[in-house]
């Protein structure tokens, strides 16, 4: 469950929040002033009124604007479940190969599983035969565990044996909730921030048909990410409405500034989370708010020998919020009179961009 303690704020935290929304748009078009907003969340859930709420929600939707990216700090997660999570992901990431294997990703319907070093590679492309050819040529260089709501009547995840991964199935159902339990007051501040009723997507997003994703990118000889194309992550957009993003410190995060198409680091914050609006959103607020680019890139490596050197291995989590899987995905109240895309359901379009990534 969510805590209403606010974290200790970390000084940073304090600094940049001395902007105001005034200056972002200006900010973002210089790669020189360009940053990502950091919003203090605890503004919002501790408000009481419309109105207090109001400030923190337009800061919210004001960042998926500019930049389709926010820092949430005080975001009500303890420190501790996001340190338990990680601990538990690095335990099952040690497993033998053979181990994780049992548990192999099959299905993008199911999209639940171990995946390999190497079998994914990200790419904003749809094209299944553009997507296989730059994964021979280029491939991410991590391995993943999804997990989705584990009562699925359909779909079911792949856990470990409790013998050889102790206390993953009970953190991760933990986290999985709790993330939910943010990601609704979440797509509520954004609800007030485009003059929606504050409970407009309740209804909308309470099948909790999402995937908590556990990353892990071993370390790696720097001479292999030196190809045409390679990164640990290739620039890719994020599928559902929102995906909140746990970094470890070793950073690698990069954003894409929308106005000089350059990517920018977006290095961990301690005590926040990154929150980016993915393609859905972007559809479903007819491109009012963005679905940026990001990638991860190499750390600075550790040098081994005079030609090589080596990256520090890095963890992460996502959780990638989706729609219920029936939602209609078509242009929101007060996104324009002109929609952009064709409506479209969720299961369509996330099912559809999973098959021709893993195909």
């Amino acid at each position: 469950m969510l805590s209403l303690r606010p974290a200790v704020v970390p000084h940073v935290f304090r600094r940049l929040t001395i902007r105001g929304l005034a200056s972002l748009a200006s900010d973002v078009k210089s790669d020189a002033t360009f940053r990502i907003p950091l919003i203090d969340f605890s503004k919002y859930r501790e408000a009481t009124s419309l109105s207090e709420k109001r400030r923190t929600a337009d800061e919210i939707v004001n960042g998926f604007k500019e930049v389709g990216f926010v820092y949430l700090g005080n975001h009500g997660i303890p420190a501790d479940v996001v340190r338990t999570a990680f601990e538990r992901s690095g335990d099952f990431f040690r497993m033998p190969m053979d181990v994780k294997s049992k548990l192999a990703w099959e299905d993008p319907r199911a999209n639940r599983g171990y995946v390999k070093f190497g079998r994914e590679r990200v790419t904003q492309s749809a094209d299944a035969a553009e997507i296989a050819a730059l994964r021979a040529k280029a491939p991410d260089s991590k391995e993943t565990m999804e997990i989705g709501r584990d009562w699925d009547a359909t779909w079911k995840n792949q856990w470990p044996q409790e013998s050889d991964a102790p206390q993953f199935k009970s953190t991760m159902l933990d986290f999985f909730q709790t993330c939910h339990e943010l990601h609704t007051v979440v797509m509520r501040s954004i609800a007030v921030g485009l003059d929606l009723d504050e409970l407009f997507f309740e209804d909308k997003i309470n099948e909790q048909s999402h995937n908590l994703r556990l990353l892990s990118y071993p370390p790696i000889k720097t001479s292999l990410l030196r190809g045409d194309g390679q990164a640990r992550a290739g620039a890719h957009s994020d599928y559902g409405t929102l995906t909140l993003l746990f970094q470890d410190h070793v950073g690698g995060l990069e954003v894409q500034n929308p106005h000089t198409k350059r990517f920018q680091p977006a290095p961990p914050i301690p005590g926040t989370i990154v929150v980016n609006a993915g393609d859905l959103m972007a559809r479903w607020s007819n491109d009012v708010l963005r679905s940026t680019l990001h990638r991860v890139v190499a750390p600075p490596a550790q040098k081994i020998s005079e030609t090589e050197s080596i990256t520090a291995a890095r963890q992460s989590i996502a959780f990638f919020c989706n729609p219920n899987f029936g939602t209609e995905i078509s242009c929101l109240p007060n996104c324009g009179s002109q929609p952009k895309y064709e409506p479209v359901t969720t299961e369509e379009y996330i099912v559809g961009r999973l098959a021709a990534t893993y195909s």
